[in-house]
């Protein structure tokens, strides 16, 4: 209803809909803060239909009625929930002229022009009465009320948040809004399940939310797919520095949320557009991993005691080498929390920077304004530090630097994207690097994978299959001395039979034969050789190392590593 009442009895006086002895009797039993026109509605001398089309008549606007109409998801997604419901307007249309829209006060002028700011589009206005527009609001929007009690109920909990990263929450939001609520829930029960990776995909029908626990995704109850616009306007409000009206272009930003207890989650948010709105992943970063020690990491004895020499070797290059989210970062930063003493300065640089860990410079890279690994890389070393962490070998230039860094007295960790150990040598001769200084300066090399660990609680003996002993290339002795195990699934694994992951490990060590190799441009095959020679155990010889003590299962092994050449 527009401010100026007195306008609008005019209005109604000038189309007959009221006459003056039914307004000064309205008037005369006006109460409190009850308007006149609310008076005359409440007698039943008009209708608040009957107002509403004298004001879009006299505003030249076109009156709809919104019960009769249906209205695309796709049109819905143009206006965002907080905007629809901040301006008490609905999309209706797009066509040639521009996006249709119903308003239930064809007076307020700076609604038009505020719609027209923030969505920057062409507008076309048309009026509803606002009882329509509440109730297309509820239909089409959803008020998120019943979805948010459906969480919280299935959670068994309720959630307090005490703090949230970035800039751009909506002044007036409040914690116990449906909207916030529902995407609080959904961030604490990804924390709660030990999840990975947040995914929300909007399909063509419905909006699916995924959580990828140890490695594997699993699907969740779905939001209504009317909610899509407003949980993906939400969390980008929470990131203080995406926009909402940027649809069709991919956007990055963080998060960090404070929830019960002051357990503080950081998020790592994406958005790319699809067909049918925008994809959100959201990756949680579990500052937990950072105190992890060699064991917790998946070493067994053996191996662990190579690599602790490894790592506080005096100087050289030291490469952890696998695919995507096969662990390296997690891997590294474990070496810098074995490393990181008072005595010795450490530098990474990272992009981004995942975790802060106390004690040691971490350096962002920005692209953008010239801050790339080369160049942080040089800068970096006129800091004098003992051992330096890049977060990726990317380049020639990264590499060259690096490699001068580790032949003039530093100790250098990074991280390569090659299949195997032996690999990574032709990896960096391919990106330029000369033979003598990939045998100068690399010490070691290792790959490494991620498998399930089994649950402690529900596992329980299991006899492995001929197909799986014939894969594994099991023999009668090593199956008499084992324990196999596999995971029943419980209450605390939520039925999958594994909880947590731990890492299988090809530990790839650069003596001078293998340099000499190196220098011969032996060929990748050439180099394994000589690494089995010397005692390397592949990828799928330590998973199965540890399927035979029991830790994981042979399914997750043999899923992980690929048939390894002797």
């Amino acid at each position: 209803m527009a401010q100026n009442e007195d306008y609008i009895i005019e209005i109604l006086l000038e189309t007959s809909l009221i006459t003056k002895s039914q307004l000064e009797r309205a008037r005369a039993e006006r109460q409190g803060e009850q308007t006149v026109v609310q008076v005359l509605i409440d007698q039943g001398i008009v209708t608040q239909e009957d107002v509403t089309r004298a004001l879009a008549a006299h505003a030249a606007m076109d009156f709809v009625d919104l019960s009769a109409l249906s209205v695309s998801d796709e049109v819905i997604g143009m206006v965002p929930r907080e905007v629809a419901k901040r301006f008490k307007v609905i999309p209706l249309v797009e066509s040639e002229t521009g996006l249709m829209i119903a308003v239930g006060d064809p007076l307020n002028f700076d609604t038009f022009d505020s719609l027209h700011h923030m969505l920057q589009r062409d507008l076309e206005f048309v009026c509803a009465t606002p009882e329509a527009i509440t109730v297309a609001f509820r239909k089409y929007y959803g008020t998120a009320e019943d979805a948010a009690d459906e969480l919280a109920r299935q959670l068994g909990t309720d959630i307090e948040i005490s703090g949230e990263g970035g800039t751009g929450q909506a002044e007036g939001d409040t914690a116990d809004a449906p909207i916030i609520k529902m995407v609080s829930m959904m961030l604490l029960e990804a924390y709660n399940m030990r999840a990975s990776d947040i995914h929300l995909e909007p399909l063509e029908k419905r909006f699916r939310v995924r959580f990828r626990i140890d490695g594997v995704l699993h699907e969740m109850q779905n939001p209504p797919k009317k909610l899509q616009t407003a949980i993906i306007s939400r969390l980008k409000i929470m990131t203080g520095s995406m926009s909402i009206a940027e649809k069709r272009l991919p956007q990055d930003g963080r998060i960090q949320v404070k929830m019960g207890k002051g357990k503080q989650i950081d998020l790592r948010v994406s958005t790319v557009p699809t067909n049918h709105g925008e994809s959100i992943v959201m990756r949680i970063l579990d500052k937990s991993s950072l105190s992890l020690g060699l064991p917790q990491l998946g070493f067994l004895s053996d191996d662990q005691e190579i690599f602790e020499r490894l790592i506080t070797l005096p100087d050289g290059i030291l490469l952890v080498t696998g695919p995507t989210g096969s662990g390296k970062t997690t891997t590294l930063y474990g070496c810098l929390n074995y490393i990181n003493k008072p005595d010795k300065k450490l530098i990474t640089v990272e992009d981004p920077v995942e975790y802060q860990m106390a004690g040691i410079n971490q350096v962002q890279v920005n692209s953008d304004i010239g801050m790339t690994f080369p160049a942080a890389l040089r800068s970096m070393l006129r800091q004098a530090p003992n051992i330096i962490m890049i977060g990726e070998i990317r380049d020639l230039e990264t590499a060259s630097i690096a490699i001068n860094a580790a032949l003039t007295g530093h100790l250098v960790f990074s991280t390569l994207h090659t299949n195997d150990a032996p690999g990574a040598v032709a990896r960096l001769v391919d990106i330029g690097v000369q033979p003598f200084l990939v045998s100068s300066a690399v010490r070691a090399i290792m790959a490494q994978r991620l498998v399930r660990k089994l649950c402690q609680n529900c596992k329980e003996p299991y006899e492995l299959t001929e197909a799986e002993i014939e894969t594994l290339g099991l023999d009668s002795t090593q199956l008499a001395e084992a324990t196999i195990m596999k995971g029943a699934g419980c209450e605390k694994c939520k039925g999958l039979g594994y909880k947590g992951r731990m890492g299988i490990f090809e530990i790839f060590l650069i003596d001078d034969e293998v340099r000499h190799m190196i220098n011969e441009k032996a060929s990748t095959v050439e180099l394994r050789k000589r690494a089995r020679e010397m005692g390397m155990r592949t990828l799928r010889e330590d998973g199965i190392r540890k399927v035979l003590a029991g830790l994981t299962s042979a399914e997750e092994v043999i899923g992980v590593t690929m048939s390894d050449a002797n």
